[in-house]
């Protein structure tokens, strides 16, 4: 080396060093000065950031320091997920959300942060949550303050104005809620007792349709696809109805002249259902089989076929096999990791399953029934009656496949005062989770994630 050209000895440092690891990285840099700067390289960092994530997004440090954003983003996102994998006491902040009077029915992020684009730094992320009492409720996990509240009139569905806020009806003392951008804007439908969809716009969370789906029977499962294109409609509550897949135009921009674009997927007794996240609208629903004790998880790829007069939804099957639940198990729950991993929970157990129906993993830790999942391309969390949330990484095996790794579990409070929990929700740096109180009032635990 040229000692009168000190940029080659950089330049070759550079170059041994991007065969370290992050920690060996550290270490070097704390020789001398010529190896911190060399080790302080946005390059190094910026490789190792995207070997490890694939999506950064350095946006979320909310700072203008160049030189060393990409490493500062790499050790705090890193240290973020060991909180978060470990659970330590110490690693995470838990606040209870008080203000229903009634059981909790549906729990929703409104601004979560999502495992590609991470929020880092402090978040306002906003759970929204549905209740017996006849309100929606959005509330600022970070500090439990209530956003705004969204009342339920006893006499009809209109939009009402009040002061201090948006307050719309929800329509319903039971709902299920799900939350989508269509066309650059924010929506958020609810599933009504009475058979409806209800869908309210932006952040007054104003009125803009309410689609009839059922006479009968309240629609306890919704979910939506993620092209946004499509919502998936169901109920729990009758063997011989199928479930329903509706064109989201219908409900964001409802037409006066012509009837929703609706059509009903070939299977009866919808027990669970979810889109696939990896794939524009691949709909994945367990149900009975012909049989009627037995059940089945069947996979179909949802599509519209439009000409110049008029516009038709395909529905086809892509894949179906049998599950081995216990007939009696009436709690079933399901959720979907990618194209080729679903995740089954009934009662105690958990299962995940390759989309041909091979069994990949399964686990039973909770002592009382699975109340409720959600996962991502980070963790999965369940919540059950036992009060305790068990959260679950995921790892890559020998062969390069996933496998899930149990980690720890969260407490949320004492079977005295309440009987477990009932619904879960979680973004990149929080879970938010509904237990049941004994006298009636429902409150939500946020656990928060500090980096």
């Amino acid at each position: 080396m040229d000692p009168y050209h000190p940029y080659l000895i950089g330049d070759c440092l550079i170059h041994i060093y991007s065969f370290l690891t992050e920690e060996d990285l550290i270490v070097a840099s704390h020789v001398c000065k010529d190896w911190h700067e060399a080790a302080d390289t946005p390059w190094l960092w910026r490789r190792l950031c995207l070997q490890r994530w694939t999506f950064c997004n350095l946006a979320v440090l909310g700072s203008d320091r160049v030189n060393h954003s990409w490493k500062t983003y790499f050790l705090r996102r890193r240290h973020l997920e060991e909180e978060m994998t470990q659970g330590r006491s110490g690693g995470y902040i838990c606040i209870s959300l008080r203000g229903h009077t009634g059981r909790v029915v549906g729990l929703v992020y409104l601004q979560g942060n999502s495992a590609q684009l991470p929020e880092l730094c402090s978040s306002s992320a906003t759970v929204c949550s549905g209740s017996t009492d006849g309100t929606v409720r959005a509330w600022n996990i970070q500090n439990g303050e209530p956003v705004c509240r969204l009342h339920r009139p006893h006499q009809d569905l209109a939009s009402q104005q009040r002061p201090g806020g948006g307050l719309v009806p929800t329509a319903s003392p039971h709902c299920s809620l799900v939350q989508y951008s269509f066309n650059n804007d924010w929506f958020l439908s609810v599933g009504t007792s009475q058979g409806s969809v209800l869908t309210l716009a932006d952040s007054t969370l104003t009125k803009k349709s309410s689609i009839k789906v059922w006479d009968e029977f309240k629609v306890n499962v919704l979910v939506v696809s993620p092209n946004k294109k499509w919502i998936a409609a169901g109920t729990k509550d009758s063997d011989d109805l199928c479930p329903k897949v509706i064109y989201t135009e219908s409900l964001t921009s409802p037409s006066e002249d012509e009837d929703p674009l609706c059509q009903a997927v070939p299977i009866t007794g919808c027990q669970a259902a979810v889109f696939v996240p990896t794939q524009p609208a691949r709909l994945a629903v367990i149900h009975f089989t012909a049989l009627s004790t037995n059940k089945a998880l069947t996979v179909f790829d949802v599509s519209i076929k439009k000409t110049k007069y008029k516009a038709d939804i395909q529905v086809q099957q892509v894949e179906s096999f049998p599950l081995t639940l216990k007939n009696w198990s009436s709690h079933i729950l399901l959720e979907a990791r990618d194209s080729n991993c679903l995740v089954v929970a009934a009662d105690q157990q958990l299962w995940v399953y390759s989309l041909k129906g091979a069994l990949l993993a399964n686990f039973k830790e909770h002592i009382m029934s699975i109340s409720s999942i959600c996962l991502d391309n980070f963790r999965v969390v369940t919540a059950s009656q036992d009060l305790s949330l068990r959260v679950l990484t995921w790892t890559k095996n020998k062969d390069n496949g996933l496998s899930l790794e149990s980690r720890y579990h969260l407490l949320g409070g004492s079977h005295t005062m309440s009987r477990g929990f009932t619904h879960v929700a979680s973004d990149y740096t929080s879970i938010v989770a509904s237990v049941e109180g004994k006298d009636g009032k429902d409150v939500l635990k946020a656990y928060f994630f500090t980096s």
